[in-house]
């Protein structure tokens, strides 16, 4: 298992797995530090195909008895994937926990590239037109401790979107980031931005309202 309990908190630097997720938020916030933890990992792997968090979140993080988290195992993941098809470059995925999903929809974006497939051309053509700015990803997920990883999973892809820290049903948000690679560069990685809790916000992100807005408290 290349991406283990020991492996994941002595690259954190962390001596207990409770810690994970504040340490992680913490790294991906910060421009520097979240560039230097991705080299870091990709010494260990640079195989992006699949979550390496999956079995390390699910043994240590997975909230099941009060959130009933548990991951969507690599083969139904698949399956998902293929009965979804090509897209037109967006993608929307509610309770997206670590970004199992996520992860499976951008693998096949960046190998089919099928907003630039007119149906003649050859598959090894992706190489040359795959370009992360014609795709889009707006994932939502509820848990403090899934989001960093969710956040780590699309920034070092190189993904361009929209995490939404929310309750998908209720559609009340807790916070947002917009995650950006503005480049052509499939081998970048991608800025985070945590968007301040405004009206735009809420419009964009299809959110009825913030949990604790504060702003709305003053106007009354």
């Amino acid at each position: 298992m290349e991406f283990d309990v020991e492996t994941v908190n002595g690259i954190l630097g962390i001596d207990d797995s409770f810690k994970a997720p504040t340490k992680l938020m913490e790294l991906m916030l910060d421009d520097d530090k979240r560039v230097k933890i991705f080299k870091k990992f990709l010494e260990i792997s640079t195989d992006l195909s699949f979550d390496w968090f999956h079995q390390y979140f699910e043994d240590e993080q997975a909230q099941r008895k009060t959130k009933k988290q548990d991951f969507t195992p690599e083969s139904v993941a698949a399956v998902l994937q293929a009965l979804v098809g090509n897209s037109s470059g967006t993608y929307y995925e509610p309770a997206a926990g670590t970004g199992g999903l996520v992860i499976k929809r951008w693998q096949h974006d960046r190998l089919a590239d099928p907003v630039m497939d007119n149906g003649k051309r050859p598959k090894w053509m992706s190489i040359f037109t795959y370009d992360p700015r014609h795709y889009w990803y707006q994932v939502e997920e509820m848990s403090d401790r899934a989001l960093p990883f969710l956040l780590f999973n699309m920034s070092i892809r190189g993904m361009n979107g929209i995490a939404v820290q929310c309750d998908s049903l209720t559609r009340v948000g807790q916070s947002a980031y917009f995650i950006r690679n503005d480049s052509d560069d499939f081998m970048a990685f991608s800025e985070i931005h945590k968007l301040p809790q405004t009206d735009e916000v809420l419009k964009v992100c299809d959110l009825e309202s913030w949990k604790n807005d504060v702003s709305k408290k003053a106007r009354k």
